[in-house]
């Protein structure tokens, strides 16, 4: 099976030209559908630098990506912006709920964002929800749930249009150990039921060790673990 996302000699270098700062020295990684991987290292290493660019919320300085078959990177910006709507759908440790909006219309959020979105986004969202235990709580708005229960909707609103690559940022590193085995078993869960790719960047060697496959970015490469 050909891979689903595959990186090829990516570099990432931040500050000037007199005093640059290499993040990213030639990663390779590759990835096929249904494959859940685990990226650690320490602070500073890189990991979210890593997952931004596979993202596509930023660009590496050099190398190629490839996801579903496309280089994002050719793309404009308004194609790049829908391609990372329908494709990519990302968690990260701070759930970045907009606290105006109830569950539901949080989670409906990603489906809304162009004209033409999928008619069966609200009842894609009920099922979502219903997975993630809130099919009780979706008119709540986020000050009126739990850490938990927040980090969940983020993981519904992730999933609405569902996303063949599914990004994960320090998914459990606000919550508590007992909430961040149940998060960390929901997330497995739902990938099986999905299909799609998972990864996730993790300082918890806890949560790490629950994957198949591991990374560790060491002097910004990969080295599988």
């Amino acid at each position: 099976m050909p891979p689903s996302l595959k990186l090829s000699q990516i570099h990432k270098t931040f500050g000037t030209q007199e005093r640059p700062v290499k993040v990213l020295n030639g990663v390779d990684l590759e990835l096929a559908a249904n494959e859940a991987l685990a990226v650690t290292g320490p602070s500073g290493c890189g990991k979210s630098t890593l997952l931004h660019l596979i993202g596509t919320l930023d660009s590496p300085t050099s190398g190629a990506i490839e996801i579903q078959g496309q280089n994002p990177l050719h793309f404009s910006e308004p194609e790049l912006a829908r391609f990372r709507n329908e494709q990519i759908g990302f968690v990260f440790q701070d759930h970045h709920l907009l606290p105006q909006y109830t569950v539901l219309e949080n989670v409906l959020l990603p489906a809304m964002a162009f004209k033409n979105g999928k008619s069966d986004a609200g009842s894609r969202a009920a099922v979502l929800l219903e997975k993630v235990g809130l099919s009780e709580r979706v008119d709540h708005r986020p000050a009126e749930l739990s850490g938990g229960e927040r980090q969940r909707v983020a993981i519904a609103r992730a999933l609405i249009n569902r996303p063949k690559l599914l990004l994960c940022d320090e998914p459990t590193g606000n919550l508590d150990r007992k909430t961040a085995d149940l998060i960390a078993a929901l997330f497995f869960d739902l990938h099986r039921e999905e299909e799609n790719i998972l990864i996730v960047v993790t300082h918890s060697l806890v949560l790490a060790d629950r994957f198949e496959r591991k990374v560790e970015l060491q002097e910004g490469k990969c080295v599988e673990i």
